[in-house]
């Protein structure tokens, strides 16, 4: 029987499975989050990462298995029912409003408001300034328009605006996926600061590079099925990076390339002995 409160886990799925049709999306996958802890999942296009996550954030209910939180089984029917339970979700399009100035960005749908239904607005400027500065952001101007932040930045208020709101879990979707070095970096330091104010992070990615730096927990996905699921103490990068690639099948391409790369030298080579 699974521990309920404080000693259980955020969130531990179990043999959890997700059919669509005669489509087997996700076969026997196990997860845990615990609070302080960076758990990555990782997985090529098709893997079956975007269907985990649309489980974990009560989006469709799983077919197979037990989804718990803190010790509680859960069964979802709708994201909102999620959030309430603490899990907050960050998708890549981040759900903001260019135009809008970031503080109203930050308080999207949940804006304070005083007497005769007016909004609050030096509270809310005041409150992202200072929410946007405990996770470590430095940002002069909270009434720029958040389409004129960088992607990066754009990730970290969304991280900031879900801690602020009450998560204990922070489902972040590919969040470093079409950022350049240095703001995946600043994205990655900014999982940290939330794994150090002691949510639980799940870091969907499928860069490796990215995940095993701050990962504590890793599960590779492959064709809805689990290939590795492992503690930081039990794998290597370049372990993790194999599972990743295939292992097998990235060592016979690398194999059938090195024969194609000697019969291309000796042709070159008998070419100008002629």
């Amino acid at each position: 029987m699974s521990a309920v409160g404080a000693d259980a886990p955020l969130v531990r799925l179990t043999g959890v499975g997700k059919n669509y049709g005669n489509v087997i999306a996700l076969r026997d996958v196990d997860l845990q989050v615990d609070a302080g802890q960076v758990t990555c999942v990782l997985g090529d296009n098709g893997a079956g990462k975007s269907t985990l996550i649309k489980i974990i954030a009560g989006l469709h209910r799983h077919d197979s298995g037990t989804y718990e939180v803190e010790g509680r089984e859960v069964v979802f029917d709708s994201p909102r029912q999620a959030l309430d339970l603490g899990i907050a979700t960050v998708y890549q399009d981040l759900a903001m409003v260019p135009l809008m100035p970031v503080w109203r960005n930050f308080f999207l749908g949940s804006e304070k408001r005083r007497g005769f239904g007016r909004l609050d607005v030096e509270y809310m400027r005041r409150t992202t300034r200072a929410e946007l500065a405990r996770m470590g952001i430095d940002l002069r101007d909270v009434d720029q328009p958040v389409g004129t932040l960088s992607g990066g930045e754009r990730q970290c208020v969304a991280i900031a605006r879900a801690v602020h709101f009450g998560a204990k879990v922070l489902v972040l979707d590919e969040p470093t996926a079409a950022l350049g070095v240095k703001q995946a970096g600043v994205v990655l330091r900014y999982i940290v600061r939330a794994r150090e104010q002691g949510l639980g992070v799940v870091f969907i990615t499928h860069n490796p590079h990215h995940a095993y730096p701050i990962g504590d927990r890793f599960l590779i996905l492959n064709r809805g099925r689990s290939i590795g699921y492992h503690t930081k103490d039990e794998i290597t990068r370049d372990q993790l990076i194999s599972l990743m690639a295939g292992g097998a099948e990235l060592e016979e391409l690398t194999h059938e390339l090195q024969a194609a790369a000697r019969g291309l030298a000796g042709e070159t080579e008998d070419a100008l002995s002629s």
